[in-house]
């Protein structure tokens, strides 16, 4: 029984729909990602110097500090973004397509 369920949710359009946009979604998050990730660590390696530069005369607060915590902070935000995107669209095309073949 849960075969027939299962072939007939994979043959849904619903149900490629839903896939093909979770996947494209995630890829852009993660795209974006790896991008300033491997933007930071290439100054790291390229401009340490400049990283190492304290934001005004006085301070031990270097460039690098708040830009590592941009990172981290970015990464939170697409992590939001996603679960947003996914409480909301995604749940509503995973429903729909649950409806369609009959399980709920």
């Amino acid at each position: 029984m849960n075969d027939t369920i299962y072939q007939r949710i994979e043959s849904s359009a619903r149900f490629r729909e839903l896939v093909s946009k979770r996947q494209r979604f995630a890829a852009i998050l993660s795209l974006i990602m790896l991008l300033i990730y491997v933007g930071f660590i290439l100054l790291i390696a390229f401009a340490p110097a400049w990283l190492g530069t304290p934001l005004h005369a006085g301070t031990s607060v270097t460039r690098g500090i708040p830009i590592g915590i941009g990172v981290i902070v970015i990464s939170f935000l697409l992590t939001g973004v996603y679960v947003w995107r996914a409480n909301g669209e995604f749940d509503r095309l995973n429903n729909e397509v649950l409806r369609d073949v009959g399980v709920k």
